[in-house]
């Protein structure tokens, strides 16, 4: 189609999302196979790569904003913008749970974090003895510097004996099939109270003027 020389492409197709160091397609087809194409950067650069027509151009490229351009009779044609996103991943999902405390009260707030090292993009679940009624409130800190790691922090405000049980957080690879899980269990009780643990006997015998010291270990 002289008129449309490009392909059209859907917009799912112009956000291209690889991890870092994996080659990619940049997938501005064209309707002459023998067309001549030219890949161009966001700084009008010609950018050089493999070309298959039925694909587009193939490679490892950095990421910006790319254009393919051809010429038909004369007159130049641009395809639409592909944007590239490079993505830190890697084939393992270290993931740590942490719990501020592993008991409370009711009426206290609890709060789990569940953090993911060196990776940008997961899938991530919690799972919780509140989470049918979806008690919880969840919040996502994407921290870049000194080091990539993704903070997904589970709070449970005014919680009852009922949020008592395993706070469970399960990390799924976005492009591999690979998923870790990390638990914690959480105990609510429905007052504070006290342990008192004497150290020495109900009955104890003292002789005149002897110091005697009485020891409680108190929780």
């Amino acid at each position: 189609d002289t008129d449309m020389p490009f392909v059209p492409s859907i917009p799912e197709d112009q956000f291209i999302l690889v991890e870092e160091g994996d080659p990619t397609v940049i997938p501005c087809r064209t309707s002459d196979p023998d067309a001549q194409v030219t890949l161009i950067n966001s700084l009008d650069k010609a950018v050089y790569a493999f070309y298959d027509s039925k694909q587009g151009f193939i490679g490892n490229f950095p990421a910006g904003s790319y254009t393919c351009k051809t010429m038909v009779k004369g007159v130049e044609f641009k395809s639409d913008e592909f944007l590239i996103y490079i993505l830190r991943a890697t084939s393992q999902l270290p993931v740590e749970i942490e719990a501020l405390k592993t008991v409370y009260k009711t009426g206290e707030t609890i709060v789990v974090t569940c953090v993911v090292f060196d990776n940008e993009v997961v899938n991530l679940q919690w799972n919780y003895p509140g989470k049918v009624k979806e008690k919880g409130l969840i919040k996502l800190d994407d921290i870049k510097v000194p080091s990539q790691k993704l903070v997904y922090t589970l709070t449970i405000p005014e919680a009852s004996v009922k949020d008592t049980g395993d706070y469970e957080c399960t990390a799924r690879h976005a492009t591999k099939e690979v998923k870790e899980n990390k638990k914690v269990v959480i105990t609510v009780h429905d007052k504070g109270f006290l342990h008192l643990e004497p150290q020495f006997s109900p009955l104890e015998a003292v002789n005149l003027h002897e110091v005697k010291n009485f020891v409680v270990d108190v929780q």
